[in-house]
């Protein structure tokens, strides 16, 4: 009777112990494992056998073991056991077991009967899937199943008695007779250029005669594809059901009819409804206006995306996209995505902010941005792109609301200074004391409430970068002094301070003033002039490049869109016609706010703005000066009001051409209170 020791209690180590617990020629003498709860133990405490937790100790010259069955499945373990073992005991996988036990069971030795008994069990071989193949000691084919056939690509001749190398040309089975050691999960590249998996064993009897030697292999495709059959699809949607749950994205699953079958909380808590109102129920019961997206998908077995509509009690404004689940062509439901219309508005408000915030650090804009289809404007554009390429100052001249800003911007982003900082000064915006500090800085204690350490200038934060100088026409004498020092020696002095400071900045300025006559009438420096005018750029009026109208309009309604929230398609042909008719002296700007005038004011549903949405334009053919009214019917004091302070702010603006600090003269406000209703009314 065959001693036999099982080292591995888990699954497969149980169902050995029962199989072989039956064997009337075999005594299972222990069985093994670290794991002192593994079910292996409670079955053999129950059998009566004996039972531990360390092999070694069991496989000492006083235990006679004839077998040793490894059922960890770890390699290293069976390696372990075969090093560790004399030539007396066999050790084997426990997958090997399986299939002798099932194949040899109730037959008499094992091993020394194996050639005679093949026969008998080839039924069960040829039934599995793995391919099995028996040599005897000369390595000639004893036994060949139907998957080995398979596997191998063999005709239905007959492959017994022929040596093993004649159908597998590199075969280790004779190695593994010379050796009487086996061979576990190696890899062997077939003639037919498949690859298996293959474990060979040698036959010994208990006298260690080498009776021959078997191979178990398995195709490693076969291998994929049962790993595949074999995946526990419980565990797979226990997965994905907690992903769904967790997910902040309001998710609703349907079966093929349009039935609910899972919600997650976030869907809850956007729509309102709860699972028992939508589970189990058809699609369309959560849609307050629209219609059901789960359906039309189910119908096309076509996605859709960003569908708006109302949901749930509330009505909740949301966005939809929803994609079929199709497994193997056949449509088994859809999942759908809803987006709170509120919370998108709620981040991009956010995003804008955080663009606000960084507009003075970067470049947002290229020369792809600009649109340029009429001569004009194209030379002004060529010109930038050479101006980009060289260290010289550039000087943007053009009316307030050509794109002199879009302008600084692209030649940065087009020169090799990009990578480095881009940094906006309003020379208009800031009194000289306030502009001198934060262009060039200042020392701790150069003034009352300076800051401890002092503070690096805007000259210093823009170094090896660019610094856009707007409306550089309104320094003062002082400050142009102060810059030209800069231009001239490439250094700073902060407010306070004697030590000067190198700079490697690159200058963009621009102007809408005539700096020609400003040196006539003595308020602005000529020899700043001539450094700042190296390279200037006439950057033409709206009037001067109507042709760019249609281009331009298309761009600001897609703007437009994203600001306010509208799906704006087009500009009518006779509203088109009625803007080309009009001599635009606020320019781009202008347009951008006319445009966006008329959008406010079109119903939620229109798609394309016509000539009565424009705000009304009555031209004096005399003098070319348009005169602004706004129409006001209906709404709240407070929206009249508004509507009067923007046209009014606009009149005094246009008639101070579109100079600030003269605007705010006129209207008796600080300059600082213009700038706030400028961007209050989109004016800028």
């Amino acid at each position: 009777m065959k001693r036999v020791l099982i080292v591995g209690a888990g699954k497969g180590g149980s169902s050995l112990l029962s199989l072989l617990h039956q064997a009337e020629n075999m005594k299972i003498i222990g069985v093994i494992d670290k794991n002192s709860e593994a079910e292996g133990l409670t079955l053999a405490n129950q059998l009566g056998v004996p039972v531990g937790n360390n092999w070694k100790e069991w496989l000492s010259k006083e235990n006679r073991i004839d077998i040793v069955i490894e059922a960890t499945g770890d390699e290293n373990v069976l390696q372990e056991m075969v090093a560790f073992s004399d030539t007396q005991t066999l050790v084997i996988p426990g997958s090997v077991a399986y299939i002798m036990m099932e194949l040899f069971m109730e037959k008499e030795a094992l091993y020394t009967k194996l050639q005679f008994q093949v026969k008998h069990k080839e039924l069960i071989l040829n039934n599995t899937r793995d391919g099995m193949i028996v040599v005897n000691e000369d390595a000639t084919i004893q036994f060949l199943n139907k998957s080995a056939k398979r596997i191998l690509d063999l005709k239905k001749e007959s492959y017994i008695g022929k040596h093993i190398r004649q159908i597998i040309q590199h075969s280790r089975m004779p190695q593994v007779l010379r050796s009487k050691r086996k061979e576990v999960n190696q890899s062997l590249d077939l003639e037919n250029g498949k690859r298996i998996i293959t474990t060979r064993i040698p036959i010994i009897n208990e006298e260690n005669k080498l009776l021959g030697a078997f191979a178990v292999f398995k195709d490693m495709t076969e291998i994929l594809n049962l790993a595949e059959e074999n995946t526990d699809l419980k565990e797979i949607k226990t997965m994905l059901e907690a992903i769904i749950q967790s997910s902040d994205e309001a998710i609703s699953v349907v079966d093929e009819n349009g039935i609910g079958l899972m919600i997650n909380p976030a869907y809850t808590r956007i729509t309102g409804l709860r699972k028992e109102e939508i589970i189990g129920k058809p699609a369309y019961v959560d849609i307050s206006e629209g219609e059901s997206m789960h359906m039309k998908v189910i119908k096309t077995r076509r996605p859709v995306r960003g569908v708006r509509m109302k949901v749930g009690p509330a009505k909740k404004d949301v966005l939809v996209n929803v994609a079929p689940v199709i497994v193997d062509g056949k449509l088994k439901g859809s999942v759908g995505v809803i987006h709170d219309v509120s919370e998108i508005q709620t981040l991009t408000s956010e995003l804008k902010r955080a663009r606000q915030i960084i507009r003075n650090l970067e470049a947002k804009y290229t020369f792809d941005d600009i649109i340029a289809t009429s001569s004009e404007m194209k030379i002004s554009l060529e010109q930038a792109k050479v101006g980009a390429k060289t260290p010289a100052i550039v000087l943007l001249r053009g009316a307030s609301g050509t794109g002199k800003e879009l302008f600084a911007h692209a030649i940065h982003n087009e020169s090799d200074r990009k990578y480095h900082k881009f940094i906006r000064v309003n020379c208009a915006a800031l009194s000289e004391s306030v502009l001198e500090s934060e262009l060039f800085g200042y020392e701790e204690g150069a003034f009352t409430g300076a800051k401890r350490g002092g503070k690096r200038g805007l000259f210093e934060e823009a170094n090896l970068g660019s610094i856009f100088l707007d409306e550089i026409g309104e320094l003062s004498l002082n400050m142009q002094a102060k810059l030209l020092r800069v231009l001239q020696e490439n250094e700073i002095v902060r407010v306070g301070g004697t030590n000067p400071i190198m700079v490697d900045v690159r200058i963009i300025a621009a102007t809408n003033s005539n700096l020609e006559k400003a040196i006539m009438n003595k308020t602005f420096r000529e020899d700043l002039y001539y450094r700042l005018n190296r390279l200037p750029i006439f950057i033409p009026s709206l009037q001067e490049r109507l042709s760019d109208l249609p281009e331009l309009t298309k761009h600001i309604i897609q703007k437009l869109n994203q600001d306010y929230g509208r799906n704006i398609k087009a500009l009518s042909n006779e509203a088109l016609d009625e803007l080309q008719h009009y001599n635009w002296p606020g320019n781009v700007r202008e347009l951008e706010n006319v445009i966006g005038r008329a959008m406010i004011y079109m119903d939620v549903n229109e798609e394309v703005i016509e000539k009565h949405h424009l705000p009304n334009l009555y031209t004096d053919n005399k003098n070319g000066k348009p005169i602004h009214t706004s129409a006001i019917s209906g709404g709240t004091l407070q929206e009249a009001v508004d509507i009067f302070e923007k046209d009014y702010i606009y009149k005094v603006y246009e008639a101070n051409d579109f100079n600030k600090s003269k605007t705010a003269k006129a209207l008796e406000i600080s300059l600082r209170s213009l700038y706030y209703k400028l961007e209050k009314h989109k004016l800028e």
